[in-house]
């Protein structure tokens, strides 16, 4: 009888941590997936933020043209 106790407990161990395994390796891939969308957000806010900075430079070009054509 003790070894089918033990055989139980062992069994029951086995399946505990192939839950946990399955269970961290979903958790792991969502993180991952997650992290990948948050790269892209990212990339798209630099962009806009590097037009933005380029635009700014061409409206000071602009303004300094324009002073210089008043005077």
């Amino acid at each position: 009888m003790e070894w089918l106790a033990l055989a139980g407990s062992i069994l029951t161990a086995l399946l505990s941590f192939a839950g946990v395994y399955v269970s961290n390796r979903k958790q792991t891939a969502l993180m991952e997936y997650r992290l990948k969308e948050l790269e892209k957000k990212v990339d798209k806010h630099n962009q806009v933020v590097e037009r933005t900075f380029k635009l700014e430079g061409q409206m000071t070009e602009v303004q300094h043209e324009i002073q210089d054509l008043r005077h």
